[in-house]
Order: structure tokens, then C-alpha cells, then sequence
């Protein structure tokens, strides 16, 4: 069955946990993964809602766009979403930790070190529905594909596409990307290094097949 007027909710870039109202912690997702899909799913007919940290080249192009910022945000923009969507697919590089008392002042120089106290942020992806077809993506620097299997239980997901962002041709901030693909039922498709839109075509052929009965 064609993707065609499908809903998907696709999550993009990093988030920013405040330190205070000038810095944040954050990391080195560009969204450009994120944008792909989304527009791969766009040019296949969904509707398509955007969370995005990012600013997209195109933000006109989407049905939806929910601009955030922290994990919180991007928690209840994905959440009040997913009521009337059918697919899920979070590429974004949510924050593991979040700053516990961010200074409501900036905070100035005071001796030589300054020590934040960080508390881990909550996995909303076990707050979608089941309804919802879920899948995601890994980034790590080692042991690639254990870490990435772990997500893929512990999140529930349909599929989980693990990517080492150590590479210099497939981490942050580049058109290219190589993944590899576990599925839920043990099946594993390793891709060769192509261009962000070819692997998210790859992804959505993933979502299609194992929707087709919906």
C-alpha cells in the first residue's frame, strides 16, 4: 500500500537544554537527516508534520512545522502530534541530559570552575500510542550495533537505523550517511554510504513494506 495520505511526524536537529538565557548544552545534529525525510515523505504524498530545532531550508514545504527547542518542548509537540498521525519517525538527536537548576541570570565568571549538576532527561517515545508506527535512529562512536539494539527494544520500536557519526562521511552535518537497519523481528539491512535523500527513501520503502497491511 502507498505511503500516500499517510500522516508522519518526522523529529529533526538537536535540542538546547538551557544553562542559563545565553548558553546551552547541546550537540552537533545539523537536522539535515531529518529534512530528508521529511521531504522524501512530502514528494510521496503524506501529510507531513516537522519538529524541528532547525530552521529548514524549505519550511513552506511541510503541512506542519513545530519549531522547538529542549527536550520538553520536543516532548509535547511530538506527543499532542502523534493523536492524529499514523507514522513516527524520530531522526533528531534528543538530549540525554538536561541542566537541573538553569540560572534565570547569566551567569558570570566566578573562579575557575563552574559545575552544573545534570539529571537525565525522560524517554517519550514510551509515551506514543501504539497505534503509532514508531522508528528511529542511533548515533554512536562504538559498538555501533549492540548499542543500537538496545534502543531498538528499550524504545519499542518498528526499526531502529543505527549510524556511527565518528565517520567523517556520516555524522553531523554532512549530505552523506551510511546506516545499517534492525528490525524488531531480528532482520538486519546494512546500506552502503549515499546521500541523506537516498537513505531516506531507503527508510520510508522500510515503513511502506511493513505497513502495507494497515
Amino acid at each position: 500500500m502507498s505511503l500516500a495520505g499517510k500522516h508522519i511526524i518526522v523529529s529533526a536537529g538537536g535540542n538546547r537544554e538551557p544553562i542559563d538565557p545565553v548558553r546551552y548544552i547541546g550537540n552537533r545534529s545539523s537536522g539535515k537527516m531529518g529534512f530528508a525525510l521529511a521531504d522524501a515523505a512530502k514528494d510521496r504524498g503524506m501529510k507531513v508534520t516537522l519538529v524541528t530545532t532547525i530552521t529548514p531550508p524549505d519550511p513552506a514545504k511541510y503541512d506542519e512545522i513545530k519549531f522547538v527547542e529542549t527536550v520538553a518542548e520536543m516532548r509535547e509537540a511530538v506527543l499532542s502530534s502523534c493523536e492524529l498521525a499514523d507514522i513516527l519517525i524520530m531522526a533528531a538527536a534528543v538530549a540525554d541530559y538536561t541542566v537541573a537548576n538553569p540560572a534565570p541570570n547569566k551567569i558570570k565568571k566566578k573562579g575557575d570552575k563552574l559545575i552544573l549538576e545534570l539529571v537525565q532527561t525522560k524517554d517519550f517515545l514510551l509515551e506514543v500510542p501504539d497505534t503509532v508506527f514508531k522508528a528511529g535512529f542511533a548515533a554512536e562512536t562504538e559498538d555501533l550495533l549492540n548499542n543500537a539494539h538496545k534502543k531498538l527494544v528499550e524504545k519499542r520500536l518498528a526499526f531502529i537505523c543505527a549510524n556511527d557519526v565518528s565517520a567523517p562521511d556520516a555524522g553531523f552535518a554532512v549530505d552523506t550517511n551510511r546506516i545499517t537497519i534492525l528490525f524488531k523481528d531480528g532482520r538486519k539491512n546494512e546500506l552502503p554510504l549515499m546521500s541523506k535523500r537516498e537513505v531516506a527513501e531507503k527508510i520510508l520503502d522500510c515503513v511502506e513494506e511493513m505497513t502495507a497491511d494497515d
